[in-house]
C-alpha cells in the first residue's frame, strides 16, 4: 500500500493546491537523481512541493521525512529543472505537504518555505 498511499497522497495535495489557485506545471518530475513530486505556480512563485503521507505517526511526522539528504536532493533537482526550463522572472521556495490519515478523514498540512 505504500506506493498506492504516496500517490493517493500526492492526488490530494494537487487538489489542496488547485484550490488554493496554484497552476500545477509538472507532476512527478523525473531526473536521474529522483523525483520532484509536484512542481506549481502561483502568481510570480514557482513551488517545488515534496508530499508526505502517513497513516500514523509510528514513525514520526510526515514532515520528519524530508530531512537533510531528502533537501539537498531536491535541490538539485530543482537546479536541473530551472536549467532546463529557464522560467523567467520569477521566485522558488520548496513546500511540503503532509497527509494525514486520521479514522477514515485527512488533514493537510501545507508548510510552505519549508527549507
Amino acid at each position: 500500500m505504500g506506493k498506492n498511499l504516496g500517490a493517493y497522497g500526492e492526488g490530494i495535495g494537487k487538489k489542496y493546491l488547485l484550490e488554493k489557485g496554484y497552476v500545477i506545471l509538472h507532476s512527478n518530475y523525473r531526473t536521474k537523481l529522483g523525483e520532484l513530486d509536484i512542481i506549481a505556480q502561483k502568481d510570480n512563485i514557482i513551488a517545488f512541493v515534496e508530499v508526505k503521507t502517513r497513516r500514523n505517526s509510528s514513525f514520526g511526522l510526515p514532515r520528519e521525512a524530508v530531512d537533510y539528504r531528502k533537501q539537498l536532493t531536491l535541490t538539485k533537482i530543482a537546479q536541473l529543472y530551472i536549467q532546463q526550463k529557464k522560467p523567467g522572472n520569477v521566485d522558488f521556495r520548496f513546500d511540503v505537504i503532509e497527509v494525514r490519515w486520521i479514522d477514515d478523514k485527512y488533514e493537510i498540512n501545507h508548510i510552505e518555505n519549508a527549507f
